[in-house]
């Protein structure tokens, strides 16, 4: 299978995590967007205005019960094929105790949901990566 080629072993997982990104550029700009994927290092957000590639903005995530503030610089893009979607890896920066705690209480409550899918507990596979 084709797949099987592009597949990716990352150090640390990646869960799908639909959640509302405010992005805040250095010069006060807003992007609002849309989270996709969550990792403890970083996120996938989908927006309607490209990020330069190096940009560190501040993020603002939040899922309807929690919201964590953080810093973030975008690694890479992808154009949406002509859709006007661009979807941007972020990686996060100056990650303070507060941060750590709200990702790692979203992981820990999708990595039990994976574990269910699955017939196992990915938590314990991954607590190590996440803490």
């Amino acid at each position: 299978m084709a797949e099987g080629r592009y597949k990716t072993r990352r150090t640390n997982p990646r869960f799908s995590f639909f959640a509302e990104a405010e992005v805040t550029l250095r010069d006060g700009t807003g992007v609002r967007g849309q989270l996709a994927e969550l990792s403890s290092l970083g996120c996938y957000i989908d927006t309607l205005e490209p990020i330069p590639l190096r940009t560190k903005f501040q993020l603002r995530i939040c899922d309807g019960t929690s919201t964590c503030e953080l810093s973030g610089k975008v690694l890479y893009m992808h154009s949406g094929g002509g859709f006007g979607i661009f979807g941007m890896g972020v990686l996060f920066e100056e990650m303070g105790t507060a941060q750590h705690s709200a990702i790692n209480a979203w992981l820990h409550e999708l990595a039990g949901r994976h574990g269910k899918d699955s017939g196992n507990n990915s938590f314990t596979q991954i607590g190590s990566e996440i803490a």
